[in-house]
C-alpha cells in the first residue's frame, strides 16, 4: 500500500510546478515486480491528472491577481501562452505532460474537455513508459 501512496504523491506533485520524477517511481515499482501493473498505471494516472486539475483551477481562478508582484507569470508570458494555445487549441492538452502550468484554466477551457484530454494524454504516457520498461525487464 505504501508503494501506491508514494507513486500517487509523486505523480500528483510532478503535475504541479514542483519538480518530481513520477516516471522514475513508476519504473522502479515495475522493475521490482511486486505490484499489479494495471493498479500502478491507474494510481499514477489518477495522481497526475489530479495534479493537472489543481493547475487548471489555479489558472482559472488566480488570473485575477495577474497585476500583483508575486504573480508567477508576466503579461508577456501570458500573451505568449495565449497565442500558443489559440494556435493549437484544446488538442494541445494531449501534450499536457509538458510544463505549461494552468494554461487551460487561464484559457477557460471547459473542465470536461480538459479532463478527458488530459486523462488520455497522461494515461497514454504512463502506458508507453510501462510497456517500454516491461519490454526491457
Amino acid at each position: 500500500m505504501t508503494a501506491y501512496l508514494v507513486l500517487f504523491a509523486s505523480a500528483l506533485v510532478a503535475a504541479t510546478i514542483l519538480p518530481m520524477q513520477s516516471e522514475a517511481v513508476l519504473v522502479g515499482l515495475l522493475v521490482a515486480g511486486n505490484h499489479s501493473v494495471v493498479a500502478l498505471l491507474l494510481v499514477a494516472t489518477v495522481g497526475n491528472v489530479l495534479g493537472s486539475v489543481i493547475n487548471w483551477v489555479l489558472g482559472r481562478y488566480l488570473l485575477r491577481f495577474k497585476d500583483r508582484r508575486w504573480f508567477p507569470a508576466s503579461d508577456r508570458q501570458l500573451d505568449r501562452a495565449q497565442g500558443w494555445y489559440h494556435r493549437y487549441g484544446r488538442w494541445s492538452l494531449l501534450g499536457s505532460w509538458l510544463p505549461l502550468v494552468g494554461v487551460a484554466g487561464v484559457m477557460r477551457e471547459p473542465f470536461a474537455t480538459f479532463l478527458i484530454l488530459v486523462t488520455v494524454a497522461k494515461g497514454a504516457r504512463y502506458l508507453v513508459l510501462a510497456a517500454l520498461t516491461l519490454a526491457w525487464v
